[in-house]
């Protein structure tokens, strides 16, 4: 062994603020690699995390947010583990989840998702879309600075999956207090204030869901909730209230995390390099693009995993069934086979799209379309609302030594603070 093949890319704490580097040396060694690391093989090549993701009967997600983290609850045996997946699924980590389901139930959790993520409920969520920016921009824009995660993304992109869930705008500041941890200026939260310090956000979202989509149920009305209440699974069966809660909240939770990531990335990009800004105001059908390059750049995802169900060959490498495969996002969608100099951000780049920042095949993210709405109509409002862009020197020191905080986790890449500078416009 190697030494890059002996690091623990789960505990090694100097890997977290630039990943890149790791990445780049897994994938020169093989783009498909056996490590130490609890005997995880990792994925760093664009055309071989594709063929893991579009062959789930290969690929099993069961492990997917998990990985090794705990071990399996048995021990694998042979050339094929189905039968041995399938008796032991339900005692896995989040296995009621859709993250972590195979078809054809993965097949009957997502189709609740796609009866509400429509090309008309996306339309009508990206009007509210536009006024949300707005309002967000306003709480802060007359200070001349902002931490951006606190007073922009973190609000923004929370409230963005309450309005496409159909959640009654008079409860927005109740969410905004007790999942995004700071009220609306001048917001009437009264004893939510004790509410948001006692609940477990994540139970307090589900019981939230739950009281919803029972009052739907019982009493239709014209809206989104009721529509979500009343869809029924494939096969015309009625899918369980906490069925349909699951689906929801998850929805909830994966769309403001990556897309809180996604904005932090992209305006520090922009405060970093005023030609881009210059660039994208002058032409502003770029913005699309850059929204890409941004994901491609800096996915919000550092790690995905799967189980490996059969025997296989992957990249020229012999794969036994039971071992865990990483795929890693951020070395993926940085690979120099698929991407000419993929470490520097381009807005023309031709084949950008090509990214794997919201996965492929059956587990393609369903909030990817969302996300890109978010990311054009912040960066259109800040070219609107904004001059003279920059990072605050005071916080994260000047261009020629600039240091920033990212969420210690071998599961996501994000920032944990951001802070800006710059004029109003007149």
């Amino acid at each position: 062994m190697t030494e890059i093949e002996s690091v623990d890319f789960f505990t090694d704490q100097s890997l977290i603020a630039d990943p890149y580097p790791y990445f780049d040396a897994l994938r020169a060694k093989c783009p498909v690699l056996h490590t130490d690391a609890y005997g995880v093989v990792a994925v760093t090549g664009h055309e071989e995390a594709a063929a893991v993701y579009k062959d789930p009967d290969t690929f099993s997600s069961a492990i997917s947010v998990g990985g090794p983290f705990p071990p399996l609850p048995f021990t694998p045996e042979g050339d094929d583990i189905s039968d041995l997946l399938a008796q032991h699924r339900d005692s896995m980590p989040m296995s009621e989840h859709m993250i972590t389901m195979d078809p054809p139930q993965h097949q009957y959790a997502r189709s609740l998702l796609t009866r509400l993520i429509t090309p008309r409920r996306l339309k009508e969520n990206e009007q509210f879309v536009w006024r949300l920016a707005d309002e967000q921009l306003d709480e802060f824009i007359d200070r001349g600075r902002s931490e951006f995660l606190e007073d922009y993304a973190k609000p923004f992109s929370l409230l963005v999956i309450a309005d496409l869930l159909g959640v009654p705008e008079e409860d927005h500041d109740e969410f905004r207090l007790v999942l995004g941890g700071k009220p609306r200026p001048g917001a009437r939260v009264g004893s939510l204030e004790k509410e948001a310090l006692d609940h477990n956000p994540l139970q307090w979202l589900d019981d939230k869901f739950s009281t919803y989509l029972e009052e739907r149920r019982a009493h239709p009305r014209e809206d989104v909730l009721t529509g979500l209440a009343t869809a029924n699974y494939p096969d015309g069966s009625v899918p369980p209230i906490p069925e349909v809660v699951r689906s929801a909240t998850f929805l909830f939770a994966a769309g403001q995390e990556t897309t809180t990531k996604l904005l932090t990335a992209a305006v520090r990009v922009l405060a970093e390099n005023p030609d881009i800004v210059e660039q994208l105001d002058a032409d502003r059908s770029l913005i699309g693009d850059f929204v890409e390059e941004m994901l491609r750049m800096e996915s919000p995802v550092k790690s995905d995993f799967r189980l490996v169900r059969k025997s296989t060959t992957l990249g020229g490498v012999d794969i036994a069934a039971g071992t865990t495969l990483m795929v890693c996002p951020g070395a993926v969608n940085r690979d120099p086979r698929r991407f000419d100099n993929p470490h520097q951000v381009r807005v023309d780049r031709d084949n950008v799209r090509d990214h794997i920042a919201f996965g492929r095949g059956p587990h393609t993210c369903p909030g990817g379309p969302l996300a890109r709405v978010e990311g054009r109509v912040t960066i259109e409002r800040l070219l609107d609302r904004l001059r003279n862009l920059r990072i605050d020197e005071d916080k994260h020191g000047p261009a020629d030594a600039r240091t920033y905080g990212y969420e210690p986790t071998y599961i996501l890449r994000g920032m944990t603070d951001l802070h800006i500078v710059f004029d109003k416009a007149d």
